[in-house]
Formats: structure tokens, sequence, C-alpha cells
């Protein structure tokens, strides 16, 4: 218990938002789209002392109703959690089956996610969206103006906002919010789960649990401190245990596999019933019927 302690305090060095980084919460609401299964609120949400992050929540028909459960829905690009561009009405086959908000508005879930800090802090770039070389731009220059800080610690910070919304508004029951996220949204998901009490439950589909599986060592996530955290023996089950082993389900394809399984239940109590472990193994994107299962889990902790 006590190396879990210290290996949660580097952790948490690292990912904490650093204290001079004040900024008042303030949130402008920006228009409302109707579609057959759900309505789309877009907001600008201040997300640093001179920075806003662009947010879409979406309303399903039937939440007037009562409060319904949530579900945040990390992304670099939330208009892809719905498939298409919410100010054009062009659809987005790029993202065609992982459509999370999409799909589980369709289930009864208000859904919210937002433009991830690669867009947003550092904003006038002059890049295109899709350029990558943002990700850098943004890392490098967020490590600049707070070194003591990391990239997945903004992203967590980032995506902690999103809950703030979700409490703040009367149609989301606030005992039910969940959390879901592919690829670098899954680490977003992962992470925000694991540290944030709200969250209830967890959905990740293929993020590379273990150092070695993806680029965690990338500057807009842990960058050079992941050396530290390696040295130090800490891996990212810890943070699922630190959790108190929130329920989990992990949908695996090519960088997560039976490797991850392994890590989880070799951190997890053996009476513990809250790991849900599925490796389709076709690839990075996962399946419709992967997908399904992890929606059927979150039904299953949230309504």
């Amino acid at each position: 218990m006590t190396e879990l302690i210290l290996i949660i305090s580097l952790i948490f060095q690292y990912l904490s938002v650093p204290q001079e980084y004040v900024f008042p919460h303030e949130v402008k609401f920006v228009e409302r789209h109707s579609y057959e299964d759900f309505d789309a609120e877009v907001m600008l949400q201040r997300n640093g002392p001179d920075t806003w992050q662009r947010v879409v929540m979406v309303i399903p028909r039937d939440a007037a109703d009562g409060p319904c459960p949530a579900v945040v829905v990390p992304f670099y690009f939330p208009d892809a959690m719905l498939g298409f561009d919410i100010l054009t009405g062009e659809a987005l086959p790029r993202y065609a089956g992982i459509e999370m908000m999409a799909h589980l508005a369709k289930r009864g879930f208000i859904c919210i996610s937002a433009e991830s800090y690669h867009l947003t802090y550092c904003p006038d770039s002059g890049k295109p969206r899709d350029d990558f070389s943002r990700w850098q731009d943004a890392a490098d220059a967020l490590l600049t103006d707070w070194p003591q800080w990391c990239g997945i610690g903004k992203l967590v910070a980032d995506t902690r906002l999103l809950i703030d919304i979700l409490e703040s508004d009367p149609r989301v029951d606030n005992d039910r919010i969940g959390i879901a996220g592919h690829s670098l949204g899954g680490k977003m998901a992962f992470y925000t789960g694991c540290v944030d009490p709200r969250i209830k439950a967890i959905l990740a589909s293929d993020f590379g649990l273990l150092w070695e599986q993806t680029n965690w060592e990338k500057p807009w996530y842990w960058g050079d401190r992941l050396e530290e955290l390696k040295a130090a023996g800490a891996c990212n089950t810890d943070l699922w245990e630190y959790s108190g082993f929130k329920p989990f389900f992990l949908i695996a394809g090519e960088a997560d596999n039976d490797d991850s399984r392994k890590a989880l239940s070799a951190a997890m109590p053996r009476d513990c019933k809250t790991l849900f472990f599925l490796n389709h193994a076709t690839g990075h994107r996962p399946p419709g019927y992967a997908l399904e299962k992890g929606y059927d889990f979150l039904e299953k902790y949230l309504k």
C-alpha cells in the first residue's frame, strides 16, 4: 500500500493542474441543432486563462421525461463522435462506425465532448485542424508555459471541465455519469474516469494500457516524465487501483491485447467483479458488436 501511495503521488505530481493555472469557470451557449434522435447544443467553455474549448452536448428526445444518465465522450474532434460536421451537415466517413455520441444518444444517454488542446492551446497557429503537427506545437507551448505539468494532465483537466457542465445541467442525473472513448479518447476516458470520483463507469477502446503498447512518450501525453514513472515502477493499472477498481470495460483490438487483460487481472483483488474485457482482434477500430457490448456495460452501471 505504501508503494502505491508513493506511485500515485508521483503520477499526480505531474497530472494535477498547476496552482497558478487559474481562470473563471464560464460557459457560453452558441447554437442548437435538432436531428431525428437528439438535439445538439454547441457551447464555448473557458478551459484556461486565455483559451476556450468548443463543446458539443447531445440531448436525446426523451430527456424531458426526467434526469438522464450521461456519458462524457472525449475525443479531439467532437463532431466525429456524431459522424457528421454540425456546421455543414457533411458526413465524416473517416469516423464511420465509432460515432459514440450518436450511438449512446439513441440509447437515452446525454453525451458531451469537446475539442482537445492541440486546437485550443494554440488556436491561431494558422495550420489546418487536421495537421498532426499541431499536437507537437501545442505540447511544446504548454510545457514552455507550464514545465511542471504534462500533456495528459491537460487532456484530463479539459475533460473534467465537461463533467462540470453535466453536473450543472438539471437534465442530467449526477449519480449516473460515465465516460467512454476510443484510441486517444480511450486514454482520456481511462485517466479521467480513474481520477474523477464523479465518473461511475469507464468504457475505453484500444488506447494501449501498457507503456510499450502505444506512444505514451509523446510530449502531448507524458513526454520525458514517462521514464521517471517507469523507474518508479508505475503503470496505468495503478490508476485503476486508485479509483477503487471502478467498473471498467476495455475493448482490445490492436494496441490493447490479452497482455492488457493480464495486467489488469493481476492488479485487482481476486473477488473483484468490475473488470470487463473484449478482444475483437480485428485491428484498431472496434467493430459494431464490440461497441454494443460496451454500451450494454454502460447501461448496466448507469441505468
